[in-house]
């Protein structure tokens, strides 16, 4: 009798190896409460060495958004556009939370190598985790936000409540592209040094401070590419549903739920496909 006989026999299971998918992705769920206590206790180290503490979750972007306003709305001149300040605070709160989970998850696995080296559990709650930090950052953020609407003259309506379902479908992209880049670091360590210009150009081609179809009016595929990028199609809705002027097209929804989708199908199964690897590759 071989060895793998004998192991299949007695009911004994290889350490480490890979559970099935579905198999996998419900001891993850059962295992829930370890990622969300671990973001939680990560948050609030993350902030414990900061005189302001968690208000740096407010005010950091909203210097950024001051910052860029300050410089675009001068370098754009009459050609920014329409209520630019809700329009610029709209792009960089929510492309904040997309950056940060891409980055974060990118080092979720290679900045926690002995956790995973010495406890055993389903890896993917590590980009899990990383997700779960980024929403804590952004309920101070979104509440800001709809301070500035307010302050800049913006009349609340009830399309305002179709944000919940625009930031669930991000939080469902976010942790998708997380798990994508969790993976990708491990195989390939050096991808973290490229992800800062990564997110670099992905802030200066997602209509963060301008609009696309005024700037690629007259290059309709280019423009129609920009309108794809899944970072705009959701800034685009998020602005569509609180900014007078600006409206949600049912190609923006469409194209947010495939987005969504696709990302979260993709990435977790990608990043399951290597579980038994993370311990071993680091």
């Amino acid at each position: 009798m071989s060895v793998a006989e004998y192991a299949a026999k007695h009911g004994l299971k290889r350490v480490g190896a890979r559970e099935p998918f579905f198999s996998y992705l419900k001891h993850a769920w059962l295992r829930r409460d370890f990622a969300y206590t671990m973001a939680q206790f990560t948050n609030q180290a993350s902030m414990a060495g900061n005189r302001l503490g968690r208000w740096w979750l407010i005010l950091q972007p909203a210097i950024q958004a001051g910052v860029y306003g300050l410089i675009f709305g001068v370098l754009l001149g009459s050609s920014r556009p329409h209520n630019f300040v809700p329009f610029l605070f709209t792009g960089v709160f929510l492309f904040a939370f997309m950056q940060s989970a891409f980055q974060q998850g990118a080092s979720s696995i290679t900045g926690n190598f002995g956790l995973v080296r010495s406890l055993s559990f389903p890896r993917i709650l590590l980009p899990a985790n990383s997700t779960i930090q980024q929403i804590f950052a952004l309920m101070p953020q979104l509440g800001l936000l709809v301070v500035t609407l307010l302050l800049t003259g913006q009349q609340i309506s009830w399309s305002w409540l179709l944000l919940v379902p625009i930031v669930a479908l991000m939080i469902i992209f976010g942790f998708g592209v997380a798990a994508l880049s969790a993976r990708l670091t491990v195989q390939i360590q050096d991808l973290s040094k490229l992800i800062p210009f990564i997110t670099r150009i992905m802030f200066y081609v997602s209509g963060i401070f301008f609009s696309p179809a005024r700037v690629l009016g007259h290059y309709p595929v280019a423009l129609k590419i920009a309108e794809l990028n899944p970072v705009y199609v959701y800034i685009s809705l998020a602005r569509g549903v609180t900014i007078s002027g600006y409206s949600a097209s049912l190609q923006d929804w469409v194209a947010g739920i495939v987005w969504a989708l696709v990302a979260l199908i993709s990435g977790t199964w990608f990043f399951w496909r290597a579980e038994e690897r993370y311990g071993r590759e680091i």
